[in-house]
């Protein structure tokens, strides 16, 4: 025989169940967890992010420091003897000095910078258009860094005496990260010769 109809079937006597307090307390525990997580990635990549931007104008000051050797050369407002450090005759003071603006000479790393100043760097502000002052225009002074030159004489590989015509041109640019003020340096070496 057959069964009659659902309707006399005993109905499901298990009960639903929903989420503990416990179950409910660890899955929050893992999201808080992932989420701390997350906050600790985005302070990494905001570091990087500033070291980058320190590391951008460290390499424009290096840049900025050769670009004027360079001109001073090509204008002939320097003589080749002037291409130097003081200790042997140039203009160039040797050591680690602070970020100046360029003298009454033009040229960058000379005893003329110090009455000039220091350098600003000067950035658009909040419009994304430079204005020419500050404000609104965002200007930092340069004081973490400080920038060499070193102009070497070049000897031959096998030895001998030193190439007349070529000097060897090293721009360090020392630093320190605002986040974790570590030192850091960007060197440029280069060659340089009297032929324009």
């Amino acid at each position: 025989m057959k069964a009659e109809s659902n309707a006399f079937q005993q109905p499901n006597t298990r009960r639903q169940r929903g989420f503990s307090l416990v179950e409910c307390m660890v899955s929050m525990c893992i999201l808080l967890i992932g989420l701390l997580s997350l906050l600790g990635v985005f302070g990494i990549a905001m570091a990087a992010t500033q070291t980058s931007q320190e590391n951008n104008t460290a390499k424009l000051l290096a840049d900025e420091a050769m670009e004027g050797i360079l001109t001073a050369r090509e204008t002939a407002n320097i003589d080749w003897a002037q291409i130097n450090n003081t200790g042997a005759g140039g203009i160039f003071l040797p050591g680690f000095l602070p970020i100046d603006c360029a003298g009454v000479d033009g040229i960058i790393g000379t005893a003329d910078d110090a009455a000039c100043g220091p350098q600003i760097l000067e950035q658009p502000g909040p419009s994304g258009v430079y204005a020419g002052s500050c404000p609104p225009d965002i200007c930092n002074t340069l004081t973490n860094f400080s920038r060499q030159i070193a102009i070497a004489p070049v000897f031959p590989v096998g030895g001998g005496p030193a190439i007349g015509t070529l000097r060897a041109v090293t721009i360090t640019i020392q630093y320190t990260t605002p986040r974790f003020q570590a030192p850091r340096q960007y060197v440029l070496n280069t060659f340089i010769s009297p032929y324009r």
